[in-house]
Formats: C-alpha cells, sequence, structure tokens
C-alpha cells in the first residue's frame, strides 16, 4: 500500500500543477480549450486527491506516523509542490 501511496503522491503533485496551468496561462489566452479541458483536468486531480487523503489515513497506524507527521503530510495536499517534497523526506526512507 506504501508504493500505491507514493504513486498516488506524485500523481496528485503533478495533476495540481496541469490543474494551475490550465488555469493560469491556457485561460487567459484560449477560453474556449480551458472549458474543454477543466473537466477532465479537474476530476483527475479531485480523484487523486481523495486517493491521497484516503491512503494518508489509512497508512498513518500502519506506518506509525505521529500526528504532526500525518498533518505534515495532509497539508502538502494543498500546496504546489508539497507532495514531491513528502514523497521525498517521508516516504523514499520506508
Amino acid at each position: 500500500m506504501l508504493k500505491s501511496f507514493k504513486i498516488i503522491a506524485i500523481l496528485e503533485g503533478i495533476s495540481y500543477l496541469v490543474l494551475f496551468f490550465n488555469m493560469l496561462l491556457i485561460k487567459p489566452s484560449n477560453m474556449e480549450l480551458y472549458k474543454n479541458l477543466l473537466y477532465p483536468i479537474g476530476m483527475t486531480h479531485g480523484i487523486l486527491f481523495i486517493g491521497y487523503i484516503l491512503l494518508t489515513a489509512l497508512l498513518k497506524n500502519s506506518q506509525e506516523w505521529n500526528y504532526k507527521t500525518s498533518f505534515i503530510i495532509l497539508g502538502a495536499s494543498l500546496l504546489p509542490f508539497a507532495t514531491f517534497y513528502v514523497e521525498k523526506k517521508y516516504l523514499r526512507n520506508e
């Protein structure tokens, strides 16, 4: 399950960045392309986000993470690039 979490963490971070790219760079220049990309990108990111949160909750006990570590890992899903940091710092050694 930890390997799945690592993959989900990386994919969630990538989808978050793609969503920002779509909102910040494509929307001002091409509204039609933005509208066509928003739903599939947003849905993919949403599914990965929910998977990230659920796997964090499931792995908390099996990996013996304390509350501080769990909240750092959960909070990383809200910041761009933070899931990459979590994967490197908290999951690389396991």
